[in-house]
């Protein structure tokens, strides 16, 4: 009887705590994380994926048909990414990361003339990103643009990041540009 008792006992104090740590993650209010709209994880961040996430998630996927040699599925992937990004940025415009992944995907589908544009509007916004002059010099060795790919070039030279040794091994013909 005394050791059911205590038992109950433990279990009910158990309950209890357990339920009032459960939700005690938020910064006050409604323990949410302020506006998202998604649901929350109790660190504060949003679970719900974002249109960029998706986005790149594509991209990823992509990139990983293109190993394969699955061109057609890798095609797909990047037209729903570009879909994506292109309401991303709407939603939310001048965001170079945004921008370079447009510019990204919108050259792998062949458009290299707006590829640029998105690059080049990146750029105005941040211009030191990575991520987009590697991939604007790689689009202008491709366009047999060589000078301004090595422009390009000169800019990543004090990254010390792969994307420099990258686009060097491109513009002087030791790797060949995947794009």
């Amino acid at each position: 009887m005394i050791k059911t008792s205590l038992i109950t006992l433990f279990f009910t104090i158990f309950l209890i705590t357990s339920s009032f740590s459960a939700g005690s993650g938020g910064s006050g209010g409604s323990g949410g994380s302020g506006g998202s709209g998604g649901s929350s994880d109790g660190d504060g961040f949003s679970k719900t994926k974002t249109q960029y996430d998706m986005a790149v998630s594509h991209i990823k996927a992509a990139k990983k048909f293109e190993k394969k040699d699955k061109l057609k599925k890798a095609k797909k992937r990047y037209e729903k990414a570009q879909k994506l990004l292109l309401k991303s940025n709407k939603k939310f415009p001048n965001k170079a990361d945004t921008l370079n992944y447009l510019g990204f995907t919108t050259r792998k589908l062949g458009d290299y003339e707006n590829g640029e544009k998105y690059y080049l509007e990146g750029l105005a916004i941040d211009p030191n990103h990575i991520g987009i002059n590697e991939y604007l010099g790689e689009l202008y060795v491709v366009t047999n643009r060589i000078n301004l790919a090595k422009e390009r070039l000169e800019i990543l030279k004090s990254c010390n990041c792969e994307e420099y040794q990258d686009l060097k091994d491109i513009i002087i013909g030791k790797k060949q540009s995947k794009y």
